[in-house]
C-alpha cells in the first residue's frame, strides 16, 4: 500500500436530511419537502476533501455491520480512500446525524487498539488530522503518536469540550476552530477578526504552535508561535446554498497543502483552503457539495 500524506483518525456518520419550511413545534406533524442521504461525519468529511484534491489518504474510523456502514465503505473507495483501518462493529450501528437526533454509533467504539494496528500509516504521515466526534482519549492518543513521530498535527476541536485535555494543545502543532468553538474553548464571545485573534493568542499561550479560527463568509484569522501578531485572511463574497460541512471542507484542504505544499505560506495556504470552502457553500449536502481537483483553477496547484 502506498504511504498516505494525510491520515485522518474521526468520525463517520450517515446524514439524514429532510428539507422542511420550518421546524416543527413539539408534538407536531409537518409535510417536508424532500428526504435525502448523504455522507458525513466530520472526520470522514475532511478525508473525503483531501482527497478530492489528490492527497493519498487513509481513514481510521469504525462503522457498524449495516447497510450504513456498507454504503460508507463503498463511499470511500469512490473516493480513492483506502479501507484497511475502516473498522466494522458487530454490535453499535454506523453513526447518524439528523436535524432532530444526533447519534455517535460506532464511532465511539474506536479504540486505542485500532490506533496501534494503524500506527505504521500514522508515523509514516505528512499530516495526521483528528476531531472531537470519537472518544476525546483516541483522539489525543492519535496526536500524541504522530506529533512524536514528527508528523505535523492538525486538530479540530469539534465539537468543542470545556474541560479540553491540557495535553491537547501540546501535542497539536495547527488547531483550527470555528467561533462557537472558540468560545466553548476560551470564554472569549467571537463576534469579528479582533476577537477571533485574542482567541488565537489564548490557545497559544495552551501550548499549541499555531491557532486557525474560522469565521464563515468572513475567511478566518490566524496567529502563530513565530509570529504574535493575529492577522486576518479574508476571502471572496459568494451566495450560500448550504453551508454545511463548509468547516471540514475548509480543514480537509488546509490538511492537504500542508502535506503537499509545506513550503507554501501558511497565509496562503488558508487563502486557497477559503476558495475551497466557498465553492462548498455554493452547493447543497456535505461531500456532495465538496469540489474536485479537476473542476478548480488549476493556480490552487
Amino acid at each position: 500500500m502506498a504511504v498516505a500524506e494525510v491520515v485522518v483518525v474521526g468520525s463517520c456518520m450517515t446524514d439524514l436530511v429532510s428539507l422542511t419550511r420550518r421546524l416543527p413545534k413539539p408534538g407536531e406533524t409537518i409535510h417536508g419537502q424532500k428526504f435525502f442521504t448523504g455522507y458525513g461525519g466530520k472526520g470522514a468529511n475532511q478525508c473525503v476533501q483531501a482527497a478530492r484534491l489528490g492527497a493519498k489518504t487513509s481513514m481510521i474510523c469504525k462503522v457498524g455491520k449495516d447497510s450504513f456502514g456498507y454504503d460508507y465503505i463503498e463511499n470511500f473507495k469512490k473516493n480513492g480512500i483506502p479501507i484497511e483501518f475502516v473498522g466494522q462493529a458487530e454490535d453499535a450501528a454506523t453513526g447518524a446525524a439528523s436535524i432532530i437526533v444526533n447519534g455517535e454509533g460506532a464511532n465511539l467504539l474506536l479504540d486505542i487498539g485500532d490506533l496501534k494496528r494503524a500506527a505504521h500509516v500514522i508515523t509514516r504521515a505528512k499530516v495526521m488530522v483528528c476531531q472531537l466526534e470519537v472518544t476525546p482519549s483516541v483522539s489525543l492518543e492519535a496526536l500524541k503518536m504522530a506529533h512524536t513521530g514528527g508528523v505535523k498535527t492538525l486538530f479540530n476541536p469539534a465539537p468543542a469540550l470545556t474541560d479540553l485535555d491540557p495535553q491537547f494543545y501540546t501535542y497539536s502543532d495547527i488547531i483550527c476552530c470555528n467561533e462557537s468553538e472558540a468560545e466553548i474553548l476560551t470564554g472569549i464571545a467571537v463576534g469579528n477578526p479582533e476577537d477571533a485573534g485574542r482567541v488565537g493568542l489564548a490557545l497559544l499561550e495552551r501550548g499549541c504552535k499555531t491557532a486557525v479560527v474560522t469565521l464563515g463568509p468572513e475567511g478566518c484569522v490566524v496567529v502563530s508561535t513565530k509570529e504574535l501578531i493575529p492577522k486576518h485572511v479574508p476571502t471572496k463574497k459568494v451566495t450560500a446554498v448550504d453551508t454545511t460541512g463548509a468547516g471540514d471542507s475548509f480543514v480537509g484542504a488546509l490538511a492537504f497543502y500542508l502535506a503537499y505544499y509545506p513550503a507554501l505560506p501558511l497565509e496562503e495556504m488558508l487563502r486557497k483552503a477559503n476558495f475551497i470552502a466557498t465553492i462548498s457553500v455554493q452547493a447543497t449536502g456535505t461531500q456532495s457539495s465538496f469540489p474536485y481537483r479537476k473542476d478548480l483553477p488549476q493556480d490552487l496547484f
